[in-house]
């Protein structure tokens, strides 16, 4: 498909508002989308590269819970041309129209129009903080010029069983969206697949007098979730104006089979932990490594290489299969599968494996981590044992669904052996 050349007039405007609280207690004291990811990642760092990649470079990020880590590394690592006016720019709820917060995605763009009107922009992307992905947006955005819609709604395909987590898209001809359900108990299966539903993926192109006219009208509705996907989206789309853009037709320079039309909602704990268990595969289901269409990434701090320490039988430092960031220090202990985040510790004769380490942890002599998300500063004292008795996990942290332990940042890890 032809790409938009002239990225003049386009706007993009990233929600990055949301508590996350199914990401508890990596949300305790952070906005989601400054989870950390894949060791040296924060989780806005996805939809902002895939905008700058795409030449889309005069972005505003609407914040407000918990948003100092989101707004100091917005600060430090987007960083754009102002020459050329580009720019990433933190906009925290101002409460123009009076002391409220954001009521729900639609009212945060509703309490940010001078944005747009200072802008003039012709057409808008509008997408979300927390997805796991790749995509450029130039031809969802040629996609939509070319159908003369008001509103696009990136689509994919997923499993019947998890619909119910999304908003579900009901195509009409012409690449038309004939009904659209938010979240529902029973979604409808796609009629050529009945194990499938198509999903919103929460990535939206806007043609910017249509955004403007729908949210200013829902402002004035009082039983209005004031939401895109539970208010805005309906409405266009029972006047006609919202067609489906299918994200497996989007082709992204350095993409393989394997990773192609990856997308992952990294909504809880379970789905924040396979995503990242995607990466550590030898052929990973989502490549970091792609050098033609880079995440961007910054490390505050000057951070020495990663090091491996010993070389004698039963305490040989090494990492297999692993995300290793600088500034890590193997000394002795063993990894497996694991993401280590800059500046993590492990002691002689520990063992990690299928976890997550975020910065600063500290994994003492002979202690066990399995299938574990440790956030910052997490110190597991020496001969603890984490994600192997589960009765013990359920009595001490916090579990998911599925059976991942989860530790918040700086918690305290009990020293005795028995609970």
């Amino acid at each position: 498909m032809r790409q938009v050349v002239n990225v003049s007039g386009l706007m993009g405007i990233v929600l990055a508002g949301g508590q996350g609280r199914r990401l508890h207690p990596l949300t305790a004291d952070r906005a989601k989308p400054a989870v950390p990811f894949g060791g040296t990642y924060r989780l806005i760092d996805f939809a902002l590269s895939n905008l700058v990649n795409g030449g889309l470079r005069q972005i505003v990020v609407l914040t407000q819970y918990k948003s100092h880590s989101l707004d100091r590394h917005l600060a430090q690592a987007w960083r754009l041309n102002a020459m050329l006016g580009d720019y990433v720019a933190a906009v925290p709820a101002q409460m123009r129209l009076g002391p409220r917060w954001f009521a729900g995605s639609a009212d945060a763009i509703f309490q940010n129009l001078n944005l747009i009107h200072d802008q003039s922009p012709d057409y808008i992307c509008v997408l979300g903080a927390d997805h796991i992905y790749r995509m450029d947006p130039r031809q969802m955005i040629e996609f939509h010029r070319a159908i003369g819609a008001g509103v696009t709604v990136a689509g994919i395909k997923v499993p019947i069983d998890q619909a119910h987590e999304f908003g579900i898209i009901e195509p009409g001809p012409g690449n038309r969206i004939r009904a659209f359900h938010e979240k529902p108990a029973l979604p409808p299966p796609l009629p050529d697949d009945p194990e499938h539903a198509y999903a919103s993926m929460g990535i939206y192109v806007f043609t910017a007098k249509t955004l403007v006219e729908a949210v200013t009208e829902d402002a004035g509705e009082p039983e209005s979730s004031h939401d895109l996907g539970g208010s805005i989206i309906p409405m266009l789309v029972s006047r006609g104006e919202a067609a489906v853009y299918d994200f497996a037709d989007n082709q992204v320079p350095g993409v393989g089979e394997r990773d192609r039309a990856y997308w992952r909602d990294v909504g809880d704990l379970d789905a924040y932990y396979e995503a990242s268990m995607d990466l550590v595969q030898v052929e990973p289901i989502f490549n970091l490594y792609n050098r033609d269409w880079p995440i961007y990434n910054w490390l505050p701090a000057p951070t020495p290489p990663a090091k491996f320490v010993f070389d004698d039988e039963g305490r040989r430092g090494q990492a297999l299969d692993s995300l290793v960031s600088p500034g890590v220090i193997v000394s002795g202990g063993t990894v497996r599968r694991s993401v280590l985040s800059p500046g993590v510790r492990i002691r002689e004769g520990a063992l990690v494996e299928d976890a997550v380490l975020m910065d600063g942890v500290d994994v003492g002599p002979g202690a066990v981590v399995r299938r574990a998300i440790l956030d910052k500063n997490v110190v597991v004292p020496g001969g603890i044992r984490i994600g192997v008795d589960p009765e013990l996990d359920a009595r001490r942290f916090r579990l998911s669904r599925r059976g991942i332990v989860a530790l918040g940042k700086g918690e305290v890890v009990p020293s005795d052996l028995d609970g």
